[in-house]
C-alpha cells in the first residue's frame, strides 16, 4: 500500500509518531471515533503539572463551610484557626511527614482540618482514602452530617464525586469514589471494614473512643494502619483525638513518641513567646468573668481580646525528640479556642463547675485542657464499706426502678447478685445468691431458670421480676450458650470480658456464636455481647467512693452504691478484689490493667455482669419520660410525678424501652429490637 493510499488511522498515527500540534492530532482522532475531544480534555489535565498548593492553601481557596454542619457558613479562612495550618500542610503530598498525631481539647476545629484533607485528597491529590470512626454509625452520621456537605457546598468537590442517584454512581454513604481515587468511611468496630482495601492515606478520628479489638481481630489503629503498608514513603497517617486516661490513651501514646509540638504566642506586653497552660489562667475567687492569662515573662495579666492576634503570630515548636523521624506530633488545649468560640470566662466557669466530681474533672481535663485523667484504680478498704451498710425497709428501697442481675460461673457454683437501679445509676445490692452443683449440673441450670421467675418486694408495694440477667461465658461457655438460648433473648444475655477500657461503648454487640443444643451444633446459635470491663469496675470503684449526705433529706449524689447489712465480710472485700496498677511494655509504652488481690472476686465480676445488663436495657439513655414510667410502675409520688414539668427529650435519644402493663404479682421491662 502506498503512502498516499494510507488509512486515516494510519495517517492519525503518523501524526502522532511526527509530534504535529494538538489541533492535527483532534483532527485525526475526530476521523477515527466520536468523543474524542472528550479524551483529549482528560489526557490534557492528566499531562498538565499539579499545581504544588498545600492543604491549607486549598482549603482557602475551595472549601466552603454549609450552614448544616457550621457555626460560620461560608468560605472556609485559615486565619480564623492559624493554628491549624502547620497540621493541615504536614498532611500535605510534600511534607515529609507520615504519621500526624493531634492530641487536642473540643471546640479548636480538628474536624474541619481533617475534612479539609480529604477535600485535598478529592481534588488535588487522589488516591485510595481510608476514613475510621469509633464505630461503623458514627461513620454514616458523618458521612450525612459533614462529608456530603463537604462535597455539596464546595464546587471543586461536587464536580468529581457522583450524586447517589443510582447504583452504580460510585457514591454510597460510606463509599465515595471521584477521579484517580475512593473514600471509604467505616467503624473501629468493624474488622471487615478497617481490612476493606489498600490505603494511601488514613485519617482515624477520635482514637481514644475505639473499641480494643475490631471484631476481636485485634487493635484497630494497627490493623487500619496496615492498609497503607504498599505505599511505602508516600503514605499519610492522620490520627486525631481528644484524650482520655493516662495509660490508656492512643493519642497521648502517640503524641509521646513524637516531637510534641507546643502552639508558642507573643505576650502582647514584653513578646515572651510561650505555649499556653491551664495554670496561668486566674480569676478573682468565684469571678471566672475576672479570666486572664498571666504572661510566664511579665507576669501581666493577658485580656482575652488579644488572642486573635497572639494567634496570627504563634508558632509550633517541637519541645521533644520523636522516636520516629517520620512521626510528628501536636498538642492544643481550649485556651487557643478563636474569640468567639470557647472563651477563657467560660472554660473558668466549666472548672469551676466540674470541682467535687471525679467524673465531671475528667471530662474537664480531657476536652477543655486536652489532657488524659488519671484514674485512681486504688480499691477502696473494705472496712470502710462495711461501715456504710443500712439496713435496707424493705428487699428493693423507694429508689430502685428496675432489676438487673450478674451470674459468674464457676466450676461447683454459679453466684448472682442482684441489683436494684434508679435515677441517675444509683444502686442498691437486692439480693446474693448461690446456686450449688456447677455447669455439669441439670439442677443447678433449672434453680437459675426459677431465678428469673423470682421476684422481690419493692417498698411501695410492688413486686418486680428481673428486667435482665446478664451471664459470663469465661467458663464452659458451651453450657451457657445452650442455657441461654433456651430461656431467649429478652431476659437472659450472655456476655464476655473484655480487659480494657471503652468509655464510649463499655458494652458492644451482639455478635452471633455457635452453640451445641441436646448434641446439635447449630451455627451462629447464640448472640453474645462484649463487656470491656475495666470501664465498669472503674466505675463502680468510683461511685463506691461516693459518701451519702449526712442530712437525711438531702438528694443522694449520682451513682451511689447502697449496701445492705446482710452483705457480710467476704462479700465485700471480693468487691474490692482489685486494682488498676501501671505496667509499661518493652518498648516503654504505659498501660493500665486490673490486677487482683485476692483470689476471689466473685462479687465485683457479678456487679460488673449486673451493670452491663443494665447498660443493655438502655438505662445510660432513659429520658425524663421513661423514669417517670418506671416512678409510675413502681407507685412513687404519682401526684407530685403528675404535677412537675416534663423535661424536653433530647431529638437524637432513641427509644430507650417500653414498660408492660402491671401485672398482678409485678412488672417489667421488655427490651425494644435494636437492644437485643
Amino acid at each position: 500500500m502506498s503512502e498516499s493510499s494510507s488509512t486515516p488511522s494510519q495517517t492519525s498515527g503518523s501524526r502522532l509518531h511526527e509530534g504535529d500540534s494538538n489541533h492535527d492530532l483532534t483532527e485525526g482522532l475526530d476521523l477515527g471515533f466520536d468523543g474524542a475531544e472528550d479524551v483529549l480534555r482528560a489526557w490534557r489535565r492528566g499531562m498538565r503539572p499539579d499545581a504544588d498548593l498545600t492543604v491549607s492553601e486549598w482549603a482557602d481557596a475551595h472549601r466552603w463551610l454549609s450552614s448544616r454542619a457550621s457555626a460560620e457558613p461560608g468560605r472556609y479562612r485559615t486565619a480564623r484557626t492559624p493554628y491549624l495550618r502547620a497540621i493541615m500542610d504536614a498532611l500535605s503530598p510534600g511534607h515529609p511527614a507520615q504519621r500526624i498525631s493531634f492530641m487536642k481539647a473540643a471546640q479548636v476545629g480538628a474536624t474541619e482540618a481533617g475534612n479539609n484533607w480529604i477535600g485535598f485528597v478529592i481534588h488535588h491529590a487522589p488516591g485510595p482514602m481510608l476514613a475510621v470512626l469509633p464505630t461503623v454509625e458514627m461513620a454514616k452520621r458523618t458521612s450525612r452530617g459533614r462529608i456530603d456537605p463537604l462535597i455539596e457546598d464546595s464546587p471543586a468537590l461536587k464536580e468529581r464525586v457522583s450524586p447517589a442517584r443510582s447504583r452504580d454512581a460510585g457514591n454510597s454513604m460510606l463509599s465515595k469514589e471521584f477521579p484517580g481515587g475512593i473514600l471509604v468511611l467505616t467503624g473501629a468496630n468493624s474488622a471487615t471494614g478497617l481490612r476493606s482495601m489498600p490505603a494511601r492515606y488514613v485519617f482515624l478520628d477520635e482514637v481514644d473512643a475505639y473499641p480494643a479489638s475490631a471484631d476481636e481481630e485485634g487493635d484497630p489503629v494497627t490493623l487500619a494502619e496496615a492498609r497503607t503498608t504498599t505505599f511505602a514513603h508516600r503514605r499519610k497517617v492522620f490520627m486525631v483525638s481528644t484524650p482520655t486516661i493516662r495509660g490508656l490513651s492512643r493519642i497521648e501514646r502517640e503524641f509521646e513518641a513524637s516531637d510534641q509540638r507546643r502552639y508558642f504566642v507573643p505576650c502582647p506586653h514584653c513578646g515572651h513567646r510561650q505555649w499556653l497552660q491551664f495554670e496561668r489562667l486566674r480569676w478573682a475567687k468565684g469571678r471566672p468573668e475576672t479570666a486572664a492569662y498571666h504572661c510566664a515573662g511579665c507576669e501581666r495579666a493577658i485580656a482575652e481580646h488579644h488572642k486573635t492576634e497572639m494567634l496570627a503570630r504563634g508558632e509550633w515548636r517541637a519541645t521533644a525528640t520523636s522516636a520516629d523521624p517520620n512521626a510528628i506530633g501536636f498538642h492544643l488545649s481550649a485556651l487557643y479556642s478563636p474569640i468567639g468560640w470557647k472563651s477563657w470566662e467560660q472554660i473558668a466557669r466549666d472548672w469551676l463547675a466540674a470541682q467535687g466530681s471525679d467524673e465531671m474533672l475528667r471530662a474537664a481535663r480531657n476536652t477543655l485542657l486536652g489532657e488524659t485523667w488519671i484514674e485512681s484504680g486504688e480499691a477502696p478498704e473494705w472496712q470502710r464499706l462495711a461501715d456504710r451498710r443500712i439496713a435496707f425497709p424493705a428487699q428493693i428501697p423507694a429508689g430502685g426502678l428496675f432489676l438487673t442481675a450478674g451470674a459468674d460461673v464457676q466450676k461447683d457454683r454459679i453466684e448472682v447478685d442482684v441489683w436494684a437501679w434508679g435515677r441517675g445509676l444509683e444502686s442498691w445490692l437486692v439480693d446474693h445468691i448461690v446456686i450449688p452443683g456447677g455447669p455439669d449440673d441439670p439442677a443447678c441450670w433449672d434453680r437459675l431458670t426459677a431465678l428469673l421467675g423470682q421476684t422481690w418486694a419493692h417498698e411501695n408495694g410492688a413486686f418486680m421480676t428481673l428486667a435482665k440477667l446478664a451471664i459470663d461465658t469465661g467458663y464452659e461457655s458451651a453450657a451457657v450458650y445452650a442455657w441461654s438460648r433456651k430461656q431467649g433473648i429478652a431476659q437472659v444475655t450472655p456476655v464476655k470480658g473484655l480487659e480494657g477500657f471503652n468509655r464510649a461503648t463499655p458494652v458492644s454487640g451482639p455478635t452471633f456464636v455457635d452453640a451445641t443444643v441436646n448434641g446439635r451444633k447449630l451455627k451462629r446459635g447464640a448472640r453474645l455481647w462484649t463487656v470491656a470491663t475495666a470501664t465498669f469496675k472503674a466505675e463502680t470503684y468510683r461511685y463506691l467512693r461516693i459518701d451519702r449526705p449526712s442530712e437525711p433529706d438531702a438528694p443522694t449524689p449520682a451513682g451511689t452504691i447502697h449496701l445492705p447489712d446482710w452483705a457480710d465480710s467476704e462479700w465485700l472485700k471480693q468487691l474490692v478484689a482489685e486494682q488498676l496498677v501501671t505496667i509499661r511494655d518493652r518498648r516503654g509504652y504505659a498501660r493500665q490493667e486490673w490486677q487482683k488481690l485476692r483470689e476471689r472476686n466473685e462479687a465485683l465480676d457479678a456487679r460488673v455482669y449486673a451493670r452491663a445488663a443494665a447498660w443493655i436495657l438502655g438505662a445510660d439513655r432513659f429520658d425524663e419520660r421513661m423514669w417517670r414510667q418506671l416512678e409510675k410502675q413502681a407507685g412513687i409520688d404519682s401526684a407530685a410525678i403528675a404535677a412537675a414539668p416534663l423535661e424536653q427529650t433530647k431529638p437524637d435519644a432513641p427509644e430507650a424501652g417500653r414498660i408492660t402493663a402491671p401485672r398482678r404479682r409485678g412488672w417489667k421491662i421488655s427490651t425494644p429490637r435494636y437492644m437485643e
